[in-house]
Parts: C-alpha cells; structure tokens; sequence
C-alpha cells in the first residue's frame, strides 16, 4: 500500500485524529470530521476516566501498541507528523481490538492546543531524533523548550520516559533536568541490557531499536518526574 492510500485509509479509522495546518486548532478525525478534542480524550474518545500515557514521536506506533496490551486498564495515545508511520500501528491496534490505544498525527510543538492541563499522566520518548547539528538542541524533545510543554499537560506526579541510543542526547537530557527546579531525575542508565530490566516496558523493542542493536550501540533509559525536587 503507497502513502496516499495509507492517509486516505487513516480518514476511516476510529482511534486516529489529524491536523493538517498549524494554523488550525481543531483536529479530523473518522470520515474527516472537525473535531476538538482538548481536555475530551477520556470522555469523548475513550469513554472511560482511566489515566493517559501519551507516547511523543511515536513512529510506526510499535510502543503504544505493546503498551495498550500490556497495559488494558490505561489509555495510550501515539503521537507523530508522519500519517504514513503512524497507520502501521493503527491498523495492527484496530484489527486487534485494542479500545484503549489511539493516535494524533500532527506536530509536537502544538500539543499544547490539543491537550488540556492535567490530563496526560506519563509521556513516553522512544528514541527521537537527537539533533546533533550545531543551533538544534532546542528541538531535542527533552530540550527546556519542550519540558516546559509537558508540565502544562502532565498532572503532577506525572512520569516521563526517555529511551534512546545516543549518548549525546542521553547526557544532554540529564543536563536538561539538573537544571529544571520542578523537574526530578528518578533514574538513569547509559546501558540498560547489561543488567535486569528495571521495568518489563523497557523490553520492548522498535524497528529501529533493532537496528541500533545490530550496530552494538548501547540503549540508554532516563526517568523523571514532574512535581518538583525536594
């Protein structure tokens, strides 16, 4: 299936919500209807009050997918620019029943107009782009840019998740948090696999982990909190 006919089949799909301009506000979901979904993912979407983890460059859905089963009283919604990734996930999610997954196709830079404060509980990166050029640390998803974002969505107490190859967005990131006053670092490893998992949600596995294990790169974790540091 080409690209074109992947966006025109993630019209049809239930669980799947799009912005096709930053100059809009409002979300098309199902059949391309208009819709405004912040602070209504619980009771228009899900129909349910249980919590929310939204996974941030979510790819071709693999987490949020793996996450949704492993995880039925919890709600997970995938996040990515690219409609031709994220249809993979959303279609293995619909044909495998899984009510509590659902995805947002639009830029992270506007999550802010489509959640409200306080509802997501966890925010989940796996492996996003580093940015290794010169002038591009502020795009780095765990940038102060992008943290002061999540506070406004995350309730207090709310976790956030980095797993990534790279070793400069890893010490970048733990940078990142030292410095932030209401954000605290809860754990961190710069080679999660030479050890017992500290969590089963680390074993699973993307793509593009896959490759980066072929190449022998070493898979890095960081957990933090929202809340303040004592």
């Amino acid at each position: 299936m080409n690209k074109l006919q992947k966006f025109a089949e993630l019209l049809s799909f239930p669980h799947v919500y799009e912005n096709f301009s930053v100059k809009e506000d409002f979300l098309v979901g199902q059949h391309g209807v208009e819709l405004q979904m912040k602070g209504k993912w619980k009771s228009d979407h899900f129909k349910n009050d249980k919590p929310i983890t939204l996974e941030l460059a979510c790819g071709r859905g693999e987490y949020s997918v793996a996450l949704g089963r492993m995880y039925p009283d919890r709600n997970f919604i995938g996040l990515d620019i690219k409609g031709a990734r994220i249809w993979k996930g959303a279609k293995e999610a619909l044909e495998e029943g899984l009510d509590n997954v659902a995805f947002l196709r639009c830029r992270i830079e506007m999550i802010n107009r489509f959640f409200e404060e306080d509802e997501i509980d966890e925010i989940w990166i796996i492996f996003p782009d580093p940015f290794l050029k010169d002038g591009k640390s502020n795009r780095r998803l765990t940038s102060p840019r992008f943290l002061n974002q999540y506070k406004k969505l995350l309730k207090k107490g709310g976790l956030i998740h980095l797993k990534t190859d790279s070793p400069p967005l890893y010490e970048f990131t733990l940078e990142t948090v030292a410095a932030e006053p209401d954000i605290e670092l809860l754990y961190h490893d710069d080679n999660i696999y030479n050890k017992e998992l500290v969590m089963p949600e680390l074993d699973f596995k993307t793509y593009y982990e896959h490759m980066h294990l072929e190449d022998k790169r070493l898979i890095k974790y960081v957990r933090m909190q929202y809340g303040g540091k004592v």
